[in-house]
């Protein structure tokens, strides 16, 4: 029981690295191995409004199984025989439900909702990472590509 119990921490902590390795990101100065030399359209124009908004955390399920592993394994350190496995039970789910939050709010992170109208006279507004200050009445560039839209200076 005690090996078991040292793997499905040792498994656990591996899942929480994983969960923060492939955290993605929406930074405008941040470009994908995908994205690098492929042509965007450039278009130009001036911030309308800036936004600050929450970009939602991920729900991979990886701090959902996580978390139940090691809810399962306090679980069944509850009581002998039939109460061991009740607790391992109620211990994976409520561990499952637990990581699953953990996750949420660990990979939530702030961004900017900003509207530019283009020289065309279009409004555009698009989402990113707050890593970068926008102004309004500020020139600016939008660059799209492949289904992706960022906002740069």
């Amino acid at each position: 029981m005690k090996i078991f119990t040292t793997m499905a921490i040792a498994g656990a902590i591996a899942a929480s690295t994983l969960i923060a390795g492939c955290a993605s990101t929406s930074s405008g100065s941040v470009y994908s191995g995908g994205q690098a030399r492929q042509e965007q359209t450039v278009r130009m124009g001036v911030v309308e409004s800036v936004r600050q908004v929450t970009i939602e955390g991920s729900k991979s399920g990886v701090g959902a199984v996580a978390g139940g592993v090691v809810g399962g394994v306090a679980g069944s350190n509850v009581g002998g025989g039939k109460g061991s496995t009740i607790g391992s039970i109620l211990g994976a789910v409520a561990g499952g439900l637990a990581g699953n939050a953990i996750e949420q709010g660990t990979t939530k992170k702030q961004g900017l909702e900003i509207t530019v109208k283009l020289d065309n006279g279009e409004l555009r507004a698009v989402t990113q990472d707050a890593d970068e200050n926008f102004r309004p009445g500020e020139r600016v560039r939008l660059l799209s590509g492949s289904g992706v839209t960022r906002v740069t200076h």
